[in-house]
């Protein structure tokens, strides 16, 4: 029996926020079950993070699973919100004390041109689709799309992700250039800097023919949120940040030598024999947050491949009302479900963002604010973190302070919840193992 738990939570999505809440929630007492959609837990980690970023993955990998097998922590993988289990019945007949989204953001914001839907896989790809495939191509087991890395494909973007398409684009064409001149190279030693590996054999990199691919951006260079300014910031903090951002981009440019432009934006398409063939582009003017084109400076940019890379947006899923591109939370402070008062929101699926110290920030917050004002106040466990900085996020001051404490569960319904968990557990053949689990769907050639 598991009569002494009094509240249990469901937490959707099982990479940085979503293990950060159920870690939080667990070390003050509360039973939770994560439900993840694939079958292992780390999200953009493993499919968003580029395959370079072999430490910082594995250090990540190693933090969510510490979070996950915590013993008041039920995984649940392979599960997915919307197609394997309905929103409505998880909100509401589960019976639990509350939902937690947290299933992050993997929908491409669309190119804002009209028509372009028409021609993904015929000339125009998007980055979440782009860089999964590039994180697993190796694998004997990926049965997905495949993408071709021509080289003068056109990336429209301007965030740390369209640098990372841009990366990706380069090792590829450079590691074919240098291998046609015999030279064998990796991914890892041209990620340090391709110059260096066509110095160190006596190379110039002009000499390969490689033209590299092109990189737009709607505003100034230095607008590209390539680093972050500090939360109300003066006037010279703003043009400190700005500089970083110009470094940033000069440093990327010599390392990896791709071409830019600022100030252009996508206004029409190129097409030839049913395929996407290249950008109406237009320059811009800056006024405020908007990058508006300036009539008769339009021009035509002819590219084999356009990258869309503008940023992510949450999935839609079925019976998750929205407004926008966002699910309809009350606001950046009270990221709490509009359509329930027991379904809130944490990291990218509220903020918007991609940053995984953002995410892991946002998380802390809300799910402290969530056992302070809507758990009871006097659950056993340890205080929050309050060491870390905050920074760029400031959702969930205090949510739902007017709901009064809900009452704990009894332990049949505790019971109740742990056999619907175990259930699912069973039909996707999870033995509750946690460490176990992870090692058997791990491809034995995963990078």
């Amino acid at each position: 029996m598991s009569g002494s738990a009094e509240y249990f939570v469901a937490v959707v999505g099982g990479a940085i926020s979503g293990s950060v809440a159920a870690e939080i929630l667990a070390d003050h007492g509360i039973q939770v079950a994560v439900f993840e959609q694939n079958k292992r837990p780390y999200g953009k980690i493993e499919d968003g993070l580029p395959r370079w970023h072999v430490e910082q993955r594995k250090q990540e990998y190693a933090r969510i699973d510490a979070r996950l097998r915590k013993s008041s922590v039920r995984f649940v993988p392979s599960t997915k919100v919307g197609r394997d289990i309905d929103f409505e019945d998880l909100a509401k007949d589960w019976g639990f004390s509350a939902v937690v989204l947290a299933n992050g953001a993997w929908r491409d914001r669309d190119l804002g041109v009209a028509g372009a839907e028409k021609f993904i896989d015929k000339g125009l790809v998007y980055q979440n689709p782009f860089i999964y495939w590039y994180n697993h191509k190796n694998e004997k087991s990926y049965a997905g799309p495949r993408y071709d890395t021509p080289d003068e494909a056109l990336v429209v973007g301007g965030g740390l992700a369209s640098i990372d398409v841009v990366k990706v684009l380069q090792l590829e064409n450079y590691e074919r250039a240098l291998q046609a001149r015999g030279v064998r190279t990796t991914m890892h030693e041209l990620e340090k800097s391709i110059p260096a590996v066509c110095k160190a054999h006596g190379i110039d990199p002009q000499s390969l023919g490689v033209k590299g691919c092109l990189l737009l951006y709607r505003r100034r260079e230095q607008d590209m949120p390539l680093a972050q300014p500090p939360d109300h910031a003066t006037p010279e903090q703003m043009a400190r940040t700005e500089q970083v951002r110009q470094k940033m981009l000069r440093l990327a440019r010599e390392k990896y030598l791709f071409r830019f432009q600022d100030r252009r934006l996508p206004t029409g398409l190129l097409i030839e024999n049913s395929r996407l063939a290249g950008l109406r582009v237009a320059e811009t003017k800056i006024e405020g947050r908007s990058a508006l084109p300036i009539p008769g400076t339009e021009q035509h940019i002819r590219a084999p491949l356009i990258i869309s890379s503008i940023g992510s947006v949450p999935e839609l899923l079925p019976g998750v009302a929205t407004r926008g591109e966002y699910y309809t939370f009350t606001d950046e402070e009270l990221p709490r479900y509009t359509g329930s008062e027991h379904v809130f929101g944490v990291g990218n699926v509220v903020t918007g963002q991609g940053n995984i110290r953002v995410s892991l920030l946002h998380s802390q917050k809300v799910t402290k604010h969530l056992i302070e004002s809507y758990l009871s106040p006097n659950l056993p466990g340890r205080s929050l973190p309050t060491s870390v900085e905050v920074r760029g996020v400031g959702e969930a001051h205090a949510v739902l302070e007017k709901i009064q404490t809900l009452p704990a569960l009894p332990p049949s319904e505790v019971d109740r919840i742990e056999r619907l968990i175990r259930a699912r557990q069973e039909r996707v053949g999870y033995t509750g193992d946690y460490d176990s689990w992870i090692a058997q769907v791990t491809p034995s050639d995963l990078e």
